[in-house]
């Protein structure tokens, strides 16, 4: 009797069942990798974005601004740092900003954050923009902010974003006697609030060889800028 077996053999199924193994493999692990390059360019993305914008009202905002003080021991200092955050008043408008590792300590209060009414100790600003033509919040650092006008500029977004560091200076060389303007340099560092996945100076994210690193969703980027301000010619 002749039988006609057309079928498969089971080391051929077993051959085809290993190709489509790897085959998917292959298609999840592309996959993951595109999905990793896709969220770390968002992260980087929304961190470059928040620093241009600060960069660009900073610069605006010193421009038509007289000429300031920034010695922090001196009288009359524009400029305030503490280790929690700190202020910047220049004409109109007064900047104040708490650093990542404040808006991520739950028992940072009115003593040791900027915080926008005593009665909401746990409301905490990021880096706000609020009216202030005669410079009150840096006449010392313990005043509270009304929160009145106040325009948080960094918005947190699909990240949790954060003020790291912040140094303005200038040099005396750089100012001109006759038409009272003088050049000031900024510097800042704009990144993720993670903390976990940020060195302890919080100016880089840990390395990929680090337990706690997170690539995907963790960024920093440091931002210097130069603004000019006074206008008024003797």
């Amino acid at each position: 009797m002749n039988h006609d077996n057309k079928g498969f053999t089971l080391i051929e199924l077993m051959l085809a069942m290993t190709f489509i193994s790897v085959l998917l493999m292959a298609i999840a692990m592309t996959v993951i990798q595109i999905s990793n390059i896709y969220n770390r360019g968002l992260t980087l993305k929304e961190v470059n974005q928040a620093g241009r914008s600060l960069t660009t009202e900073l610069q605006r905002s010193i421009a038509i601004s007289p000429s300031f003080v920034i010695d922090t021991a001196a009288v009359g200092t524009k400029y305030i740092n503490s280790d929690f955050g700190g202020r910047l008043c220049v004409g109109q408008y007064s900047y104040i900003w708490n650093y990542g590792k404040t808006l991520s300590d739950s028992t940072a209060n009115g003593l040791n954050s900027n915080i926008y009414d005593p009665n909401l100790s746990t409301n905490k600003i990021r880096f706000i923009k609020v009216p202030d033509s005669t410079a009150s919040y840096c006449s010392t650092k313990d005043l509270v902010i009304n929160p009145s006008g106040a325009v948080e500029l960094l918005n947190v977004g699909d990240r949790d974003l954060a003020v790291h560091s912040f140094t303005i200076s200038t040099e005396p060389s750089a100012s001109d006697n006759k038409t009272r303007q003088s050049l000031y340099y900024l510097s800042f560092v704009i990144g993720t609030n993670d903390q976990a996945a940020l060195e302890p100076s919080a100016t880089t994210c840990r390395p990929p060889s680090d337990m706690a690193s997170d690539l995907n969703y963790c960024s920093v980027n440091q931002f210097d800028i130069v603004a000019r301000a006074g206008n008024a010619v003797q």
